[in-house]
C-alpha cells in the first residue's frame, strides 16, 4: 500500500550509459536514489557523485550496507539473472533492463526466484507503453481482429562500427549473448509476443553481413502459428529508413503498426464470410479503412512510463505491465532463430532449453557464426 515514506532505490551497473535513462525516469518519481554500484569505478563514481549518493563496487556489500527497497539493474545482459536474484534474495523488488536474460533456461530461474520471493519485479520493455502497442492490443483483445491470418515484422535498428567500437562488450556470444536479436530488436520480439504470442513453430537464419563482431546484424524467420498461419519476421543493423512495420491480419480486420501510427482495414464481411457467401470469383470484401496517429511525449513509452507502473506496482500490489515470466516468451523467440539457424532444423515451442544451451556454447567457442 502507498506510504509517505519514499521507496529508496539503488542502480547496479550504475555507470552503464542507459543507466542515465533510468536515473531521468526516478528523479520524476517520488522516490529516492540511495546508493550505486558499477564494477568500474571510472564509469560509477562519477555517476554516484552526481546523485549525490555513495558509490560501490560490490553491489552485495552495498545493499547489505543500505538496505533499500528496490534494485534496478543495468548491466550487460548475461549478468541480469544472477544480479536480480541477489537482490531478490535481500528482500529487494526489482526492476531489470531488457533483454531478460541470454538464454531461456537462465529467465526461467529467475521466474521461479521472483514468484517465489513476494517482491515485485519486472523487466524495462517500455514498448508496451506506447499508445500505438496498447491501441493494438485492446483492439486484438477486445476480439475485433478475429482469427489470426498472418503476422510480418520488418524491423530496421542501424548501428555503425562506432557503436559497436564504443564497449567491449558489444556484439559477442560470451558478454552479449547475440547481435541484434539480444540487443535492438528485443523491443520488437517483446511486442509481438505481447500481441499476438509465440508461434508454434520456426525455421530462421542468422548472419553477420557487414558488421566486423562475432553475432549476428541480420536475422530473418519464418513464423508458424497456430493452424499453420504463417508469420516472418526479419530485423537488420545494416539498414536504414522506414520505422518498425508490425502487419497483423485477421479474420474480420487487419493492422499495421507503422511507427507510432496505427492502420486498421475492417473487414465487411469477414474474409471467411465473404469467401463462402459471395458469387464473385476475385472479389474481396468491403473494407473500412482508419488511420490513427498516437504521438509519445515525455510520458509515454518511455523509462518514466516504465518506472511509474513499476512503483504503482510496489505501492498497490497488482502486476507490473512487463513481469519476468512476460519476457521470457521475447527471448525464447530469439533464443530459437538462433538455434533454427545454427541447427539448419525448424524449432518447435516450447524451446528445448538443454539444447539451446549447447547451440549458445557452441557459439561462444567458435566466437563467430557458422557459414
Amino acid at each position: 500500500m502507498p506510504t509517505d515514506t519514499p521507496l529508496r532505490y539503488v542502480l547496479i551497473g550504475g555507470g552503464a550509459s542507459i543507466a542515465a535513462s533510468h536515473v531521468s525516469a526516478l528523479r520524476r518519481l517520488p522516490v529516492q536514489i540511495v546508493g550505486l554500484a558499477d564494477i568500474d569505478p571510472l564509469r560509477g563514481t562519477p555517476r554516484a557523485q552526481e546523485l549525490g549518493c555513495p558509490a560501490y563496487t560490490d553491489h552485495h556489500r552495498m545493499i547489505d550496507e543500505l538496505q533499500p527497497d528496490v534494485a534496478v539493474v543495468c548491466t550487460p545482459h548475461p549478468s541480469h539473472p544472477q544480479l536480480a536474484i541477489d537482490s531478490l534474495h535481500a528482500g529487494l523488488h526489482v526492476l531489470v533492463e531488457k533483454p531478460v536474460a541470454i538464454d531461456v533456461a537462465s529467465a526461467d530461474r529467475m521466474v521461479s526466484e521472483a514468484e517465489a520471493s513476494n517482491k515485485v519485479s519486472a523487466i524495462n520493455f517500455q514498448h508496451r507503453f506506447r499508445p500505438v502497442v496498447e491501441r493494438a492490443k485492446a483492439f486484438i483483445d477486445a476480439g475485433e481482429l478475429g482469427e489470426l491470418r498472418r503476422v510480418l515484422v520488418v524491423e530496421n535498428w542501424m548501428r555503425t562500427a562506432a557503436y559497436y567500437r564504443s564497449a567491449t562488450w558489444r556484439g559477442k556470444w560470451d558478454s552479449e549473448g547475440g547481435g541484434i536479436l539480444m540487443n535492438q530488436a528485443p523491443h520488437t520480439l517483446d511486442v509481438l509476443c505481447h500481441l499476438v504470442g509465440l508461434p508454434k513453430s520456426l525455421i530462421a537464419s542468422v548472419h553477420t553481413r557487414f558488421h566486423a563482431m562475432e553475432c549476428e546484424d541480420t536475422a530473418q524467420a519464418m513464423l508458424d502459428y497456430t493452424g499453420h498461419t504463417p508469420g516472418y519476421l526479419t530485423a537488420s543493423t545494416v539498414e536504414a529508413g522506414d520505422p518498425c512495420r508490425i502487419q497483423i491480419v485477421g479474420d474480420r480486420a487487419a493492422i499495421e503498426i507503422f511507427g507510432e501510427t496505427l492502420s486498421i482495414r475492417t473487414f465487411k464481411p469477414s474474409l471467411w464470410e465473404h469467401m463462402q457467401t459471395t458469387p464473385e470469383l476475385f472479389s474481396a470484401p468491403e473494407m473500412e479503412i482508419t488511420r490513427e496517429e498516437y504521438p509519445l511525449n515525455a510520458d509515454l513509452g518511455n523509462h518514466y512510463a516504465v518506472h511509474k507502473d513499476f512503483l504503482e506496482a510496489i505501492q498497490t500490489g497488482r502486476p507490473p505491465r512487463c513481469t519476468i515470466r512476460d519476457a521470457v516468451k521475447s527471448l525464447e523467440l530469439a533464443n530459437a532463430i538462433y538455434h533454427s539457424s545454427v541447427t539448419k532444423q525448424p524449432v518447435t515451442f516450447p524451446l528445448d532449453r538443454a539444447a539451446y544451451n549447447d547451440t549458445l556454447a557452441t557459439l561462444q567457442k567458435l566466437h563467430r557464426l557458422p557459414d
